[in-house]
C-alpha cells in the first residue's frame, strides 16, 4: 500500500535525480579541469611568467589579491598532473550535492588555503597550485554528511577519510619539504568549515506524533448517507 507520509517520500532515493546530479557534477569538473589545463598551456607558453606574476608572495601586501589566482596556476606539467586526479575525484564528490554550493565552497577553500600560505610560508617565495583546494574538497566531503544528517554522504565521508588519511600528514609543518603545508592546512580547515556553512538547511518533514483516526467513508460506500445523517445529528 502506498504511503502519503511526506517524511518517507522525502527520503526516497530517486535514481533519475541521482543520475542527473552525477551528470551535472561530472560536466562541472570537466569544465574546471579544462580551464586549469588551458591556463597551464598559456602559462607554459609564457615560460611560467603567469605563475611568477600571479602567484602568492608571503607577507607581501601588494601580492595579497593573488590568493584568488594562485590555485589555478602550476609550475610545470608534472605539478598539474599530480593535482588533477584528486582534484577531479574530490571535486566531483563535492559538486554532486549542488553546483552553487560547489562554487561557493571553491571560493572559500581557495581563500583559506592561499591566505594561510600568505601568512605562514617563507618570505621571498612564490606559491601556486590547486593542492590547497584539493584538501578543501576532501575536508568538505568527509564532514558534509554529518551536518546534513545524510547516511549515504556520511558513509562516503568515512570511507574517504579512512582511505586518504595519509594526506593529512602533508598539512603538518616539516613533514613534506618543498610543499606548502600551510596551504594544505588552510584548505582543509576551509573545507571542514564549508561542510557547516553550506549544510542543508531545508526543514525535515515529520509525521504527527499521535495521528487522529479517521472514520470518513469513501464517497461510493453504501454507508456514506447514514454516516452523514449521524454526523448532522451530532452522533
Amino acid at each position: 500500500m502506498a504511503s502519503n507520509d511526506p517524511s518517507r517520500a522525502a527520503t526516497t532515493l530517486d535514481p533519475a535525480q541521482m543520475i542527473a546530479d552525477a551528470r551535472r557534477a561530472l560536466f562541472t569538473m570537466v569544465g574546471v579541469l579544462a580551464a586549469i589545463w588551458l591556463i597551464q598551456l598559456v602559462n607554459w607558453m609564457d615560460d611560467y611568467d603567469l605563475g611568477r606574476r600571479f602567484g602568492v608572495v608571503p607577507q607581501d601586501p601588494g601580492r595579497l589579491p593573488n590568493i584568488v589566482t594562485a590555485p589555478f596556476l602550476h609550475w610545470n606539467w608534472a605539478h598539474l598532473e599530480a593535482n588533477s586526479g584528486p582534484l577531479f575525484v574530490f571535486g566531483f564528490l563535492a559538486a554532486y550535492r549542488g553546483v552553487k554550493k560547489f562554487l561557493g565552497l571553491t571560493l572559500l577553500v581557495a581563500l583559506t588555503s592561499e591566505l594561510t600560505a600568505w601568512v605562514f610560508d617563507p618570505p621571498n617565495s612564490v606559491g601556486a597550485g590547486a593542492s590547497g583546494v584539493v584538501f578543501g574538497y576532501f575536508g568538505y566531503v568527509v564532514l558534509r554528511g554529518v551536518f546534513d544528517r545524510n547516511l549515504v554522504d556520511t558513509l562516503i565521508g568515512v570511507v574517504l577519510g579512512a582511505s586518504f588519511a595519509y594526506m593529512v600528514t602533508s598539512a603538518l609543518p616539516g613533514v613534506a619539504p618543498g610543499i606548502s603545508w600551510s596551504a594544505h592546512l588552510g584548505g582543509l580547515i576551509g573545507g571542514l568549515a564549508g561542510a557547516w556553512i553550506f549544510r542543508n538547511r531545508a526543514p525535515r518533514a515529520a509525521a504527527p506524533a499521535n495521528p487522529a483516526p479517521t472514520t470518513t467513508a469513501a464517497p461510493d460506500s453504501p454507508n456514506a448517507a447514514l454516516l452523514k445523517e449521524l454526523d448532522d445529528l451530532g452522533l
